[in-house]
């Protein structure tokens, strides 16, 4: 954890945000709601004698007291998809409706895909692009399980993607759940922070620029898109939000979540950052007992 403590000054109560860092995260499935009925997944895990509890916020979202949720049968069946609980914020925050053409642009893989076609109900496109072939692999694994059509799946850098060949000149909206340090993925994966070093969180943000940036040119003016990362390091948030809006092609707008948030920071280590910054969401593990999350809605100018 000693590389987190480089945010102690802008985390309040930083030593409750190091002890829940330090425990081990719930388990969550999210429910494949235009497949099935939360009710009937529940009553699929009562039968089998698992606990579970819809979460009082998004009843589609449900907690379970076993560790491996992906063994279970709705999840063989594609009714439910192993997702923890900020994971689940960025889909419903695009704003997509049936019939959306929508880029996801780091998708695999593919809980968030999934999710976005659930929203448009399987009825539109979603694009899911990726550069790993392994983890198109488990993409492609997801959706099928899933039951869900309305994907195209494309191996592509983002930052040079170019959607033309499928008849597209530009998306609805865009999803950027750009490749990260992952710092806000430790209660899951203790060993998230073992090779944790300032020049890969510089390096990224680098990548991760590029990213959003080639997605604010290819989603339609008055169209959204969102920005997210699992880390805390501003360099791969705030920063990289920063110099999007520099460009001048989209504004940030606020953003109401369902629990305790903290607001993106307008400042770090002597550098400024635009004040609509603030407007962006810092979740922490102590506010909700959550994963860590930064997300930030962009509005592409029109």
């Amino acid at each position: 954890m000693d590389s987190l403590r480089r945010y102690a000054s802008i985390i309040d109560d930083f030593d409750a945000f190091i002890a829940a860092s330090e425990r081990p995260l719930s388990h969550t499935v999210r429910v494949q709601t235009s497949r099935v009925s939360v009710d009937r997944v529940v009553d699929a895990f009562e039968e089998a004698a698992i606990g579970c509890s819809p979460l009082s916020w998004r009843e589609s979202i449900i907690e379970l007291d076993i560790d491996r949720p992906g063994l279970t049968l709705p999840a063989f069946l594609g009714w439910v998809h192993g997702q923890e609980v900020v994971s689940c914020l960025p889909a419903p925050l695009l704003d997509v409706v049936p019939g959306d053409v929508i880029w996801d642009a780091c998708a695999a893989p593919g809980s968030k895909t999934g999710h976005l076609i659930d929203l448009i109900e399987d009825v539109g496109t979603v694009v899911a692009t990726d550069d790993n072939l392994g983890r198109l692999s488990a993409l492609r694994y997801n959706l099928e399980r899933l039951g869900a059509t309305a994907a195209i799946v494309e191996r592509a850098d983002a930052r040079r993607f170019d959607p033309s060949p499928m008849g597209i000149e530009a998306f609805d909206a865009s999803l950027v759940d750009a490749p990260c340090t992952g710092e806000g993925t430790v209660r899951k994966k203790p060993s998230a922070l073992d090779d944790w070093s300032l020049g890969h969180v510089e390096s990224l943000g680098n990548v991760q620029r590029g990213i959003l940036r080639r997605a604010i040119e290819l989603t339609k003016p008055g169209g959204v898109v969102l920005y997210s990362t699992c880390t805390y390091a501003p360099e791969e948030n705030e920063a990289v939000v920063d110099a999007i809006l520099d460009d001048g092609g989209c504004d940030i707008e606020p953003i109401e979540l369902p629990f305790e948030t903290a607001p993106g920071i307008d400042s770090w280590e002597g550098t400024a950052f635009d004040h609509r910054l603030t407007r962006a969401r810092r979740i922490y593990p102590h506010h909700a007992d959550t994963g860590g999350f930064f997300i930030a809605k962009l509005r592409v100018a029109t």
